[in-house]
């Protein structure tokens, strides 16, 4: 099994922690920013940042649904990082400033592929379509905290 990344970055022109207390807003924020792709919404736990769990399905394609059950946290400022508990994928989402008023967010996805020609497949298409789903989520983020 090879490991598969798919990363997407936007600049925002909002400030680092507005940027972050955004994405880190389980509770109100996040469900808002979250394209069809995206089902059965629910926090279970927490709600703000660290030590959230969260659950959603995710359909990356007509017949992949991901049944996401994550737990949140932030090892580090600016950084969130959502680990699945029902799969290898890990979710990291960075924050750092880009100048006066402005932030880059970048999006980072990794979980450990099949293997043989479906894992070709999984590793060849798999992060082009999840980077255009981020890149849904980025844009609606960046309308919220733009406002």
């Amino acid at each position: 099994m090879a490991q598969v990344e798919a990363t997407t970055e936007r600049v925002i022109a909002a400030d680092a922690e507005t940027v972050f207390d955004a994405l880190a807003d389980y509770k109100e924020t996040r469900e808002k920013l979250l394209p069809e792709h995206f089902s059965e919404y629910e926090v279970r736990e927490g709600g703000d940042g660290e030590g959230t769990l969260v659950h959603w399905k995710l359909q990356a394609t007509s017949k992949r649904i991901r049944d996401c059950l994550l737990e949140v946290s932030e090892p580090s400022d600016g950084r969130l990082v959502e680990k699945d508990r029902n799969s290898s994928m890990v979710t990291t989402w960075t924050v750092t400033p880009a100048g006066e008023g402005r932030s880059k967010v970048v999006v980072t996805t990794v979980w450990n592929g099949a293997g043989g020609i479906g894992g070709f497949f999984e590793r060849t298409f798999a992060p082009k379509g999840l980077g255009r789903i981020y890149d849904v989520v980025l844009e609606k983020l960046a309308a919220e905290v733009e406002k």
